[in-house]
């Protein structure tokens, strides 16, 4: 079988490499051009070219998917495979394999369509996550459903661990989608009644809101670890949290962002609007992160502080 991949970030490399090691052809990968990124503003290759590159597999970085129409047309490939690519396919692309263009999703569709399913996954506390192998159609993530494996969430689990072992989930996934492809796979139309969205993560999402509950800061802190991370300000310098712990679901009768408990081997308590939430880890401008432990090292805190929130 003939498969042409389109992919850019680490999480679709997994697939690659299982594609490539289960002796498949790919006569071609797609990704995203070189950006500039860091500090240098240097020209960073996306990590699905690395990887190809590595397995000696021929790669084009076209500006915009459509340049590619006629290179497409002329492999012309029995499916082609995309992980996170980053561009919307045109209908011109996905009609053009045998098996048309199939997606490996990072989310149970037809929940959390969209940007960043994994992120709302563990910003919004839910217990289970998982892979749809998914035959694209012109919609967002609205295409008939090959295949889905699920995973557990726990309490603690971050964005990045549930990225880290979908990545390995959706490469064994799509591999058993394409052996089954030759003789026939059955296809699950999606319930649009039951379609969720998971868009972008903007700025303004990323502050604390310490009148929500400890449960629900606790979440976004972890769904925004470790891109882009959570942040809340403190004597007018803005912190990233990038670990929390629930320290108890009541609290005492103070406000929603006091410190109530300063422990300089453990962290910082904080009383959130139903609960106290413990600060594990965190960041200050322009450094590296820290356990609190070692923030509290150089930083005087008096207990009846107050974290700023939105």
């Amino acid at each position: 079988m003939k498969i042409v991949f389109m992919g850019t970030p680490d999480f679709a490399v997994p697939t690659l490499e299982k594609i490539h090691t289960s002796k498949f052809e790919i006569p071609i990968v797609i990704t995203q051009p070189d950006r500039k990124k860091g500090r240098g503003k240097n020209l960073q290759a996306p990590p699905i070219k690395e990887a190809a590159e590595r397995l000696g597999l021929q790669i084009e970085q076209p500006q915009k998917v459509k340049e590619v129409l006629e290179l497409l047309k002329g492999i012309s490939p029995d499916v082609i495979v995309v992980v996170a690519y980053g561009q919307l396919i045109p209908e011109e692309i996905l009609n053009l394999p045998k098996y048309g263009c199939l997606n490996v999703h990072a989310s149970l569709l037809p929940k959390y369509r969209g940007a960043a399913p994994i992120h709302w996954a563990v910003i919004n506390g839910d217990d289970e996550t998982g892979i749809t192998i998914m035959q694209m159609d012109k919609g967002l993530d609205t295409g008939d459903m090959l295949a889905q494996g699920k995973i557990k969430i726990n309490i603690n689990d971050t964005m990045g661990n549930i990225h880290d072992k979908l990545s390995v989930q959706g490469a064994e996934l799509i591999v058993e989608v394409l052996n089954r492809l030759p003789g026939g796979i059955e296809k699950v139309s999606q319930d649009d009644s039951l379609a969720v969205y998971a868009p972008k993560i903007q700025r303004d999402m990323e502050k604390i809101d310490w009148q929500k509950s400890a449960i629900d800061i606790h979440n976004l802190i972890r769904g925004l670890n470790p891109w882009p991370g959570a942040y809340t300000t403190l004597e007018e310098e803005d912190l990233k949290v990038w670990t929390s712990q629930i320290i108890s679901l009541e609290g005492i009768n103070a406000s929603p962002g006091t410190i109530i408990n300063i422990d300089q081997d453990c962290g910082i308590d904080i009383q959130a609007a139903q609960g106290v939430i413990r600060l594990v880890e965190l960041q200050q401008p322009g450094k590296k992160r820290m356990a609190a432990r070692d923030f509290l090292k150089g930083k005087t805190l008096q207990i009846g502080s107050q974290m700023s929130g939105i």
